[in-house]
C-alpha cells in the first residue's frame, strides 16, 4: 500500500460539529430486542478525519447512519453543529441532512440512467438551485475529485475507483459541514482503495471534517484519530500515530 501522510489542521479551539451523548440505538424483532449501541459519547472537531473501527456487528454503520440523520437514537442527544436533532420527524432530518451533510456509501449509490454531471447535481436540485450555480458548482465538485473530463459519461462506463469518486463529488458539491464515508475501499481493489484514501486525506487537509467507517486497519493511518466498537459501546479512542 502506498502510504498515505496527512497533517491535521485541527486547532484546540475547534468548534464541535457532532456532539453526542449517551446514545443509545435498539432493534426489536420477534420478541427479541436487540441493542445496537450502548451510551455512546462522542465530540467530533471541525477539520478532524475520525475512523471508526471495530468487528462485524459492532454497531459501526448503525452510528454512521445516525450521525446521518438516515436514522434516529432510541435515547440520548445528538447536535449537529447547532442544531439539536433529537425528536425531529423524518422530513425535518432530510432537510437538514441535505442542507450539512455529505454521504459517501461503499454500493456509490449512483443512478444508471444519469451522467456522472447529472448524478452530482441531485444534491443541488433539490435544494432548487438556479441552474447557473449548479453548473458552476458541480464542474468545480468534478474538478476537486479529478473527474471533470468524465461529467458526460454513465456510471456503469466507469471503473470503480473512478465511481467512488463521482459519489465523493456529489457529497462535496453542497459544501457540506460534515462528510460520512461508509467503508469506502469495501468494493475496490488496493491500488484504487489507495487512490480514494489518498483523496479523502488530501480533502481533509483542505479542512473537510470527515467521519469513516471502515474494517480494513491499513486505512486508520489516514486519520488523525481512531474510534473502536465493539458490542455497541466505545472501547478505545485514541490520536493515530503519525497525526498531530
Amino acid at each position: 500500500m502506498k502510504e498515505v501522510n496527512i497533517e491535521s489542521n485541527l486547532s484546540e479551539q475547534q468548534k464541535a460539529v457532532v456532539t453526542m451523548n449517551n446514545i443509545h440505538k435498539s432493534y426489536t424483532g420477534q420478541q427479541i430486542q436487540t441493542h445496537a449501541l450502548q451510551g455512546i459519547s462522542l465530540d467530533i472537531y471541525q477539520g478532524e478525519f475520525v475512523a471508526i473501527t471495530g468487528p462485524s456487528g459492532c454497531g459501526k454503520s448503525t452510528l454512521l447512519s445516525i450521525m446521518g440523520l438516515m436514522d434516529s437514537a432510541s435515547e440520548g442527544d445528538y447536535q449537529l453543529s447547532d442544531i439539536q436533532t433529537s425528536g425531529l420527524t423524518v422530513d425535518q432530518r432530510s432537510q437538514i441532512r441535505n442542507r450539512h451533510i455529505g454521504y459517501v456509501f461503499q454500493s456509490f449509490n449512483l443512478i444508471d440512467t444519469l451522467s456522472v454531471f447529472e448524478n452530482v447535481a441531485l444534491v443541488l436540485e433539490h435544494r432548487n438551485c438556479r441552474k447557473g450555480e449548479i453548473k458552476t458548482r458541480v464542474e468545480a465538485s468534478l474538478e476537486q475529485v479529478g473527474m471533470s473530463h468524465r461529467k458526460h459519461y454513465k456510471p456503469n462506463q466507469l471503473s470503480g475507483g473512478q465511481q467512488q469518486r463521482i459519489a465523493i463529488a456529489r457529497a462535496l458539491v453542497g459544501a457540506p459541514d460534515l462528510l460520512l464515508v461508509d467503508e469506502p475501499t469495501g468494493n475496490l481493489d488496493t491500488k484504487n482503495g489507495d487512490q480514494v484514501m489518498n483523496l479523502l486525506a488530501e480533502l481533509n487537509k483542505q479542512g473537510a471534517t470527515i467521519v469513516m467507517v471502515t474494517h480494513d486497519s491499513r486505512y486508520t493511518r489516514c486519520a488523525n484519530r481512531q474510534i473502536q466498537l465493539l458490542d455497541g459501546q466505545i472501547v478505545t479512542e485514541q490520536k493515530v500515530k503519525g497525526a498531530a
